[in-house]
């Protein structure tokens, strides 16, 4: 770097930082964030009731027939 190059950087960068500052703002937001979890966390227990359901189903094979009973005559 030469030394104009040395002594013009900060002083362009002391111009042009108070231009900037407008351009940018950081607000907090008037209502609180809502994250909607409810279709993951539903899905996720849809799941693990599917996983009871077919373990009750394969250790009572006899209290949950594949085919249905004949009707009595």
């Amino acid at each position: 770097m030469t030394r104009t190059t040395r002594i013009l950087a900060p002083v362009a960068a002391a111009v042009l930082l108070p231009a900037l500052t407008g351009c940018i703002s950081v607000e907090t937001p008037d209502k609180p964030i809502e994250i909607n979890l409810n279709v993951v966390i539903r899905q996720e227990v849809l799941v693990r009731l599917q996983r009871d359901v077919e373990q009750l189903i394969q250790q009572n094979p006899d209290a949950f027939p594949t085919t249905p009973p004949r009707p009595q005559q």
